[in-house]
């Protein structure tokens, strides 16, 4: 069992830090390699984000995407026809399940490319 004045005592040790001469020097180093990092992050993130599309996309070439989409545009020329017809309650009942996912998928990475230019306008 440690003794209470020497657990007082290392406590004050720690809490009191000494102070060093080039204490100032070593933050500003520390902060110009944290700054410098960023960049080597954002590309290193850039290409991780790149390589994933490149994946996801030929993901969906082999998966057949796109010959769904096709039955899914006459389905949905179909449907048109078919939700003039119905209530408006129904109408999410009626989309077909596939083509509507990709379409949101398409958005969201339009939406996306577009806070990335904005992003990249930001910094120049």
């Amino acid at each position: 069992m440690a003794e209470p004045d020497f657990e007082r005592r290392l406590e004050r040790l720690f809490a009191d830090a000494p102070a060093f001469a080039d204490d100032d020097a070593f933050a500003d180093r520390i902060a110009q390699r944290l700054d410098r990092g960023w960049t080597a992050r954002r590309w290193l993130i850039g290409a991780a984000g790149v390589t994933g599309g490149v994946v996801g996309a030929s993901q969906m070439v082999v998966s057949g995407v796109f010959h769904r989409m096709e039955s899914a545009g006459t389905s949905a020329r179909a449907l048109s026809t078919g939700l003039t017809q119905t209530a408006p309650a129904q109408w999410i009942s009626t989309l077909p399940s596939g083509g509507v996912v990709v379409w949101i998928a398409v958005a969201v990475a339009i939406v996306m490319i577009g806070f990335v230019l904005t992003r990249v306008i930001e910094e120049i």
